[in-house]
């Protein structure tokens, strides 16, 4: 029989073991910052958008620097590289490009903090799940909601909805607290599918602002056009009427296409979060019920 052996380490490199103790390692800090406050991961997501607008302020080409600029660069030069920047962007936009700049900021600033919080120790953790299931057996109910309570998971709620209802009414049913746990399920549900829904609101109404951009730059186009008495100089409004509507439009879409890809994203993972929330709350009460059983024969035997 062959026998597989592993080679040994390279000089120079480290050995798996060290390779896997690094990954427990940076695996549990990821895991202690996703369990940790929401305000943290706001402002984790606010601190990079915020970085973000000051690369943009302080880009080469904004309008500080155009100003600072040689007397010498030509037409078509300036023109390339105002478009380049935001200033740029709002001229040749017009009033439609406040909005849109608005818009793509809290898209992207929902993206960074969505891919910050909606991950598998925000919602059902194998820490959790461990703990629950050893207290369960044990009928340790205060110290398993005291755990809940320290925990900040989706599951983690659930459970503790749960048993604050058990512990406060002692005469009810198995069924009356399942009930109480599938409403307390439902409702966290609820509120992960409710927030990846400003994205997709986002996506959506971001293309309508282009749309409507170029509504007005075509309204304003044609009325400048009704008041030249030029030709040529009716033909020069027309151009940059209908250059204002284009970038509003496209404007929109590049800000629309991620958000909706982005939603969709995150919309399959909530899926798949709710779905893995209800198999361990569906875990979890099978236990209870062990336990409300047991206690019901312990009582008919006294």
């Amino acid at each position: 029989m062959a026998i597989l052996r592993l080679p040994g380490p390279t000089p120079g490199c480290a050995p798996p073991f060290a390779a896997r103790a690094r990954w427990a390692a940076c695996k549990a800090a990821t895991d202690a910052y996703c369990r940790g406050p929401m305000h943290r991961k706001f402002f984790s997501a606010l601190t990079v958008l915020a970085l973000v607008f000051a690369w943009m302020a302080a880009t080469p080409g904004s309008a500080v620097a155009q100003t600072a600029a040689p007397a010498a660069v030509t037409a078509p030069a300036a023109a390339t590289s105002s478009a380049l920047t935001l200033s740029g962007f709002i001229d040749r936009a017009g009033v439609m490009a406040y909005p849109i700049i608005a818009l793509s900021f809290i898209a992207f600033f929902m993206i960074v903090l969505f891919t910050l919080t909606i991950r598998q120790g925000t919602v059902v953790s194998d820490a959790f799940m461990n703990s629950a299931d050893a207290l369960i057996r044990k009928q340790d109910y205060l110290g398993l909601l005291a755990v809940c309570n320290r925990r900040n998971e989706c599951i983690a709620r659930v459970t503790a909805k749960t048993l604050d209802f058990a512990t406060r009414n002692p005469t009810a049913s198995f069924e009356e607290v399942k009930e109480v746990t599938e409403a307390e399920g439902n409702r966290q549900s609820s509120l992960l599918l409710a927030r990846i829904a400003y994205l997709g609101d986002v996506g959506a109404v971001a293309p309508m602002l282009g749309l409507l951009g170029t509504t007005l730059g075509m309204i304003t186009t044609f009325d400048s056009i009704s008041d030249k008495a030029s030709g040529g100089s009716s033909q020069l409004s027309l151009a940059h009427g209908v250059s204002e509507a284009l970038y509003c439009t496209a404007s929109g879409l590049v800000i629309g296409i991620p958000a909706l890809m982005f939603y969709a994203i995150f919309r399959g993972k909530v899926n798949r979060l709710i779905s893995e929330m209800e198999a361990a709350t569906t875990h979890l009460m099978a236990l209870l019920a062990v336990q409300y059983k047991r206690a019901a024969r312990a009582a008919s035997q006294s």
